[in-house]
Formats: C-alpha cells, structure tokens, sequence
C-alpha cells in the first residue's frame, strides 16, 4: 500500500516542477492590413541585431501584393548612428496571427531555419498596441503605435506576458526620445 502512494507523490512532484505555465497562445484575428505601419518598441528581450541598440527602435511593416511583409527593423547606437535591418514576414498557415520572418537574404529562404516565429499574442482592437512573443517563450516585444506607453498599461501588456509563461524579469526597457 505505501509503494503506490510513493510512486504516485514522486510522479505529481517530478511533474509539478517540469510544468509551464500556460501554452503561448496567439490572437485569434489579425488584420495584416491594420497591423502594418510603424510601431515603438516599449521594451523586449533583445535579439542578436539589437545587441548594439540603445534606443529609439522601430519596426514598420508593408503589406505586399503577394500577401507578404516587408519589414524593417531600426535603431539608434549610443553614438546616435542608425542600425537597420530588413526582412519579409509571411503566415505560418497555423493562425492568422502566427508568422515567419525572415532576415536572411533571399536565396537563402528556401532553408527552413532561417525562418523565425513570430506570433502576436496580444493585440488592441484598435491595433494601437501589440505584444509579440515567440512560442518557445526565447524573445518578446511589447509594441505600441505611440512612442511611449503608460505605467499602468505597460503593466496589463507585460502581466499578459507572465500569464502566457514568459520570465519579464529579462524584459528590456526601451528609451524612445
């Protein structure tokens, strides 16, 4: 009798401290058309092309003919010079507000690893606002059409984050000026 009960307490142990929180889950709808334009970043967990960002950073997106994203991703560097960098986003086909975007050059796009996630995990109804994560919780960005947000909404945007099993603590703070 005191065997089963043992195995049983150590499995719901091993499995209690293996556990995520919730999946990542994207936005049910996206409308490519109102979510392109420009975007501020509030804060993120920075990728390898930010690695020399101190402020001001951008992201402006087209819609193509063909159903694409340009996209073009901007800096500013502590000595006031500008980092750009461009790609093209795609739909995954797994949900509207889930892509792929790709930096690489072009003829390298045939190579699934140059393709990254990029999913929109939480979106304003009126597109003034985007929190865009990626499903294995290693990057996230907190956009807004503004160049700055309020405390208060930083904080709804940044909670929803937690919820969805992202660490915030690594979230990086933008200075836009």
């Amino acid at each position: 009798m005191l065997k089963p009960l043992l195995i049983t307490a150590l499995l719901l142990a091993a499995g209690h401290g293996t556990a995520l929180a919730a999946d990542v889950r994207s936005v049910q709808e996206l409308d490519l058309g109102r979510y392109a334009g420009s975007w501020y970043e509030q804060a993120s967990f920075p990728m390898y092309f930010q690695r020399n960002c101190a402020g001001n950073t951008t992201a402006n997106y087209a819609l193509q003919p063909d159903a694409t994203i340009r996209v073009n991703n901007r800096c500013e560097k502590q000595d006031g010079t500008m980092i750009e960098a461009e790609g093209i986003a795609k739909p995954s086909g797994n949900g509207p507000a889930e892509l792929k975007v790709r930096f690489a050059p072009a003829f390298l796009s045939w190579l699934p690893f140059v393709w990254a996630d990029y999913w929109v995990i939480a979106l304003d109804d009126d597109y003034q606002w985007a929190v865009v994560g990626t499903p294995n919780r290693e990057y996230l960005w907190i956009l807004s059409r503004e160049k700055t947000i309020s405390a208060e909404l930083f904080k709804q945007l940044s909670d929803n984050a937690k919820q969805q099993g992202f660490d915030i603590s690594k979230l990086k703070m933008t200075q836009q000026t």
